[in-house]
């Protein structure tokens, strides 16, 4: 197909006559974090949809926990330490790191005020008509006393250890978003001290959520939480003390890790020492229940080095994640989503060769409603298969247990070139990533770490086989991770091809992840750090002149992402010159829409449900031709200038249609689960019109696709 570009590329657009707004106001851009916290009140608000699967709504709680916990470790740490170091980041928004410490807090806190809440008044109470109960310490039987008892007796004391506050026992080192108590006590122990405070750590091999057996229970589920045991029974912790407050807290730390690349030998060395240091970071964020007294929060104040600001109380446990075990344990399959069964979709050829398959035609999967196999089969027969010859893969996120990893390690000890590019630095995952980077290695695998400064976020399989006199690629392209767990959670686009363009380009970046060279012109593709980012603003500014030549001109795209400055100018001065764009953004977005002048032909929305959007897709009208991409990389500083990323176009006709009615179209028409941005930067629930059909792309896309 070709691309207008080739013929057309327009060195800057021509300003419409009249006076033209500034595209450097800070008024015209939303503060980064702020706008990821407006996500977080999104995830909230479908915990409070009464049309939310029970279960389900607090499963929305625990997930709106996790993100918080995340933001601070990295986000508000990350915003501390510039203001520490006096260095800061200028963002088009104009709000400095201490003016966006302020209005985080002030945030943050309405949003956890919300979350309890929803928490208190209506999941859990809602879960109790269900026989689904957290029981409290007041309400226990006393036969759920006596079983209580014995289980603290027996699985909890053994490890607990107390640490009372005095000058031979400092205060201890809290774990990173672990479980502790605060207690203040009256007496004198058997050495004659007479401690005011203790700390009672919380150890995290105890299950926090706690079944109670049928024998004293009331119901099929009833559950006690790990707190509410300790809490009762602290006073045989400090025996022959008086017992005059205990209270839960939890402190979150900063979790960026942080190795100097370039001044170390070993990266993966590096990064072992640097894990530990993640669970005794900088102190970021107090919570405490909120009847600690105000004594004892000073106490944890001053011993973390925190503010006022920084203290969040909370209407119970401290840490909802948690309460996730709960939707695990509680066997209640109608207060959840219906289980589904991805499809298996498969060309009828009768046949379950994959390279014939794949050679026969592009293959073309949409997850989690169609199945991930076909991936995992196409790594798993070119391990088996004597004809392939090498396998090259990037390894970003992979899961426990990983096929990939299992296929890749049978592949090296088979004796075929394996390569495996992995990501060390992708976030959390650094221990799983180090243990199998050494797995790989043993088995025999190439294995390298991507590029000094940049991390390898491209998802790329590259095949290469013996076919008669001649040697023919493979390739897989996705949007997503190779991991099966989210292949089931997350929505992503997966491409098999043996086009010979593009596994040439795949080749050709495979080859500078591992070796050393300049970067060479691509075929079909374009990546990070080097072409896709001046390659998207060369699109949007020839959909500009293409409008401002009264043509048809529009944009529209599905990303997790927007905070690029360049590509949010470039989208302001397209609208400006008439093109009509559509943007379906999962989480962050930057750009106001609405704006008069800059951006009144430029709407937003977010689509949220049971799984978690994350395909990357870009669709411009080219002049008539209609270019449709697929990507790893969404609209971000750090994706299009500090990570490898790919991006690939789907030129056959039917697979378009598809990936533009399953992933724009759909998303564009949902009225129960999408959200609008305004130009105040909120987002206001996107309502269907009275007679009008209900519309909901996840519900659609999984009858239309998945078995069930």
């Amino acid at each position: 197909m070709s691309d207008p570009l080739d013929s057309v590329i327009p060195s800057a657009v021509e300003p419409i006559s009249g006076e033209m707004p500034d595209l450097d106001d800070p008024g015209h851009y939303i503060h980064r974090e702020l706008s990821m916290l407006e996500f977080f009140e999104r995830v909230i608000q479908m915990a409070a949809d009464p049309g939310v699967p029970l279960l389900e709504r607090l499963r929305f709680l625990t997930i709106c926990s996790t993100i918080v916990d995340e933001f601070f470790e990295i986000r508000v740490a990350g915003l501390k330490e510039r203001i520490q170091l006096g260095v800061s980041r200028v963002r088009p928004d104009g709000v400095t790191e201490a003016e966006a410490l302020h209005k985080i807090s002030r945030r943050v806190r309405k949003l956890v005020r919300q979350q309890y809440r929803i928490l208190n008044d209506a999941v859990l109470p809602g879960l109790r008509e269900e026989k689904i109960r957290v029981i409290k310490r007041s309400a226990w039987s006393k036969r759920q006393r006596a079983w209580v008892k014995a289980y603290f007796e027996q699985q909890v004391m053994p490890v607990l250890t107390p640490v009372g506050l005095d000058p031979s026992h400092p205060f201890p080192r809290v774990i990173n978003k672990s479980l502790n108590m605060i207690c203040s006590l009256e007496g004198t122990d058997a050495f004659g001290r007479q401690t005011r405070y203790a700390v009672l750590p919380v150890p995290r091999c105890l299950p926090r959520v706690i079944a109670l057996p049928s024998a004293v229970a009331k119901g099929p589920f009833d559950f006690v939480l790990l707190s509410s045991v300790v809490h009762a029974h602290v006073d045989e912790v400090f025996p022959g003390m008086t017992i005059l407050g205990c209270h839960q807290f939890r402190v979150t730390r900063n979790a960026d890790l942080w190795v100097e690349e370039e001044e170390v030998e070993d990266l993966l060395d590096a990064l072992k020492g640097e894990l530990m240091r993640r669970r005794y970071g900088e102190a970021v964020r107090l919570e405490v229940v909120d009847n600690c007294p105000d004594e004892q929060v000073a106490l944890l104040q001053a011993q973390f080095g925190l503010g006022e600001a920084d203290v969040y109380r909370v209407d119970g446990p401290v840490n909802l994640h948690r309460l996730e075990h709960i939707y695990r344990l509680a066997n209640r399959p109608e207060l959840k989503y219906p289980a589904f069964v991805p499809a298996t979709v498969m060309p009828a050829v009768g046949t379950a060769d994959m390279f014939e398959l794949i050679g026969r035609s592009d293959l073309l999967f949409h997850h989690p409603y169609e199945s991930f196999s076909p991936v995992v089969d196409l790594l798993r027969q070119a391990a088996e298969d004597p004809d392939v010859l090498a396998i090259r893969q990037t390894v970003y996120r992979t899961g426990d247990n990983s096929p990939f990893v299992e296929a890749l390690v049978k592949a090296a000890r088979a004796g075929k070139e394996v390569t495996a590019v992995v990501e060390l630095r992708a976030r959390f995952d650094e221990q799983a990533n180090i243990d199998l980077a050494n797995r790989l290695q043993d088995a025999g695998a190439h294995v390298v770490y991507g590029v000094v400064g940049f991390k390898t976020h491209a998802k790329m399989l590259l095949i290469v086989r013996r076919e008669g006199a001649r040697l023919r690629r493979y390739c897989h392209l996705g949007t997503g991770n190779y991991h099966t767990g989210t292949a089931r959670a997350y929505t992503d686009f997966s491409w098999l091809t043996a086009r010979e363009d593009v596994t040439r380009d795949v080749h050709t970046l495979f080859m500078q992840l591992t070796g050393l060279g300049s970067a060479g012109p691509l075929e079909k593709l374009y990546q990070s750090p080097f072409t896709l980012q001046n390659w998207l603003v060369e699109r949007l500014d020839f959909e500009a002149t293409e409008a401002r030549a009264g043509r048809p001109a529009w944009v529209r795209a599905k990303i997790n992402s927007l905070s690029d400055p360049r590509l949010m100018k470039a989208l302001y001065r397209a609208s400006q010159a008439g093109v009509q764009i559509d943007l379906v953004i999962r989480g962050i977005c930057c750009l106001r829409p609405g704006v008069p002048g800059v951006s009144e032909n430029i709407r937003v929305r977010s689509v949220l449900g049971r799984f978690l959007e994350h395909t990357r897709i870009y669709h411009f009208h080219a002049g008539g031709d209609e270019l449709v991409y697929l990507a790893s990389a969404d609209w971000m500083i750090r994706n299009l200038s500090r990570r490898v990323e790919t991006c690939f176009p789907i030129e056959d006709e039917v697979l378009k249609a598809r990936i533009l009615d399953e992933g724009i179209e759909r998303y564009l028409s949902d009225n129960t689960g999408a959200w609008a941005l305004t130009v105040d930067g909120t987002y206001n629930r996107v309502r269907h019109h009275n007679g009008g059909p209900l519309r909901n792309a996840q519900d659609e896309l999984l009858r239309r696709l998945s078995e069930t």
